[in-house]
């Protein structure tokens, strides 16, 4: 695993971690690495030190990665479960829904919905906020 510091356009810092340098790559240059704050693919390395050698600094434990994975995993799946039960769905409406809320056009209430980077990018430079939902890992059980 590689852990890359990470900048988006709007110069929102994050870090996020992938398997190789070349996954890294093909995900950035397919529109798949988004900013956690802005939902910007506008994305790009951060300079970083690289480790020092001598450190003793040891990997963490497969099972301790197995676990903060779960645990990542899990939170991202209640903040997706209390949206859905909580908030009105509104499609691919969600970027005018949002604007007409903020802009007082439309009863102030919680949603969510589709939107594509450059409504989201919009809404962001006219001060309407939103955020992106965490994505979750395909669930194996339903796979095929």
């Amino acid at each position: 695993m590689i852990r890359y510091a990470l900048i988006c356009d709007h110069e929102h810092g994050f870090e996020a971690w992938f398997a190789s340098s070349s996954d890294y790559d093909d995900q950035a240059a397919r529109g798949l690495v988004e900013c956690p704050f802005c939902a910007s693919t506008e994305v790009r390395k951060q300079v970083m030190a690289p480790a020092v050698a001598g450190t003793k600094k040891a990997a963490p434990a497969p099972d301790a990665m197995k676990q903060m994975q779960a645990m990542m995993t899990q939170a991202a799946r209640e903040v997706r479960d209390h949206v859905e039960q909580n908030f009105d769905y509104v499609g691919d409406a969600f970027a005018r829904e949002a604007r007409d809320i903020h802009e007082g056009r439309s009863e102030k209430r919680e949603i969510y919905g589709e939107a594509t980077p450059a409504d989201v990018k919009k809404l962001k430079d006219d001060g309407v906020p939103c955020a992106p939902l965490p994505s979750l890992p395909p669930d194996p059980k339903k796979a095929h």
